[in-house]
């Protein structure tokens, strides 16, 4: 099994086009910080829920976790307390990092934190064969109607996931 340290934006985005379920059927196991579980996932209502139910798994932060984060908050201050949680726990057991945040990406990276997030994960899912070529390309497109909105991705890395991305403009905005 493998282990990653989550944040919470990713989470947002797969809640968005109703696909919550899928990076679940990667063999993965998602932690989370505990405080952050209970403190960070209050919206959209029952995502907390959802997430525990589907796996998640709410992770106390060791003593060297907590020193770490609080370490870099000079570091980087631009990172929220349960960003720094998140890294902090990526880091110190190895795990890849998921997240969607800018600022948290670019700390991670510099902390050498594998980072991945919802493209990563659609990917990995495509690739693993856990979702049909169709499904991938569905959530991508999803993923397009929202994005700006209630999803804040690449554009260009999803238009170059979408084969077809000139009739999917004509399904989105008819002339």
């Amino acid at each position: 099994m493998i282990y990653i340290s989550s944040d919470t934006n990713v989470w947002i985005d797969f809640r968005v086009i109703n696909k919550l379920e899928l990076p679940f059927r990667l063999p993965y196991t998602y932690l989370m910080n505990k405080d952050a579980v209970y403190n960070e996932l209050l919206s959209p209502k029952g995502l907390r829920e959802q997430l525990l139910k589907l796996g998640l798994i709410p992770a106390e932060l060791t003593e060297d976790e907590f020193y770490y984060a609080v370490d870099i908050a000079g570091k980087y201050p631009r990172l929220s307390e349960y960003d720094r949680s998140a890294l902090a726990i990526a880091k110190t057991r190895s795990l890849t990092l998921l997240t969607g945040d800018g600022a948290l990406r670019k700390a991670a990276e510099a902390e050498g934190v594998t980072v991945m997030g919802t493209i990563g994960i659609l990917d990995q899912l495509l690739k693993e064969e856990c979702v049909s070529e169709a499904e991938y390309q569905t959530c991508i497109a999803d993923l397009l109607r929202h994005n700006g909105r209630e999803v804040r991705l690449p554009q260009r890395e999803l238009k170059q996931r979408l084969p077809v991305y000139d009739d999917f403009e004509d399904l989105m905005w008819p002339k």
